[in-house]
């Protein structure tokens, strides 16, 4: 069951064995407001209803208002979908500029993205073939040379951009 503090209204769920017949003191857990507590029954009567209501009167009231709110309707929803069109062509205007306007942006941003996936790609094939020239040289003897070449282009490359900033 739940029981709710008078002070503070806070709500505290309480196992309904806990309490007896006849009350007891609750202490809230939150204010710590003492309260007696007992357990009230609920009526167990059910409500009956004493008048019996036509259901004609009711349908015909109910038809004739429907009339009327349709009639006040119709100029409102000619309004309305005035304004809705309006505001549909507007949205369209502006979705259209600003999916131009991202398609610039998209085409730079990938751009870019491919780049940097280039740059990275080729210094991990650098670092790879760095790793493996000593083994690479035992199977190729050739490839010294051009391993030497490669590093000291590197080499300048890196001197140049540093000379730069």
């Amino acid at each position: 069951m739940i029981i709710t503090c008078p002070n503070c209204n806070k709500q505290f769920k309480i196992d309904s064995t806990q309490i007896p017949n006849e009350g007891r003191d609750l202490q809230c857990g939150s204010c710590n407001h003492v309260w007696f507590y007992k357990i009230e029954e609920a009526n167990s009567e059910t409500l009956q209803l004493k008048e019996e209501i036509t259901t004609k009167d009711v349908e015909t009231k109910t038809e004739n208002k429907e009339q009327i709110l349709d009639q006040k309707n119709q100029p409102l929803k000619k309004i309305k979908t005035e304004i809705n069109n309006e505001k549909k062509d507007e949205i369209s205007e502006k979705q259209k500029t600003v999916a131009s306007s991202k398609n610039t942006d998209n085409k730079a941003s990938k751009f870019f993205s491919y780049l940097i996936v280039l740059i990275i790609s080729f210094v991990a094939l650098i670092i790879l073939v760095d790793t493996l020239k000593t083994p690479l040289i035992n199977v190729f003897p050739d490839l010294e040379m051009i391993l030497f070449s490669l590093f000291e282009t590197l080499q300048d490359i890196k001197l140049f951009i540093i000379d730069l900033v």
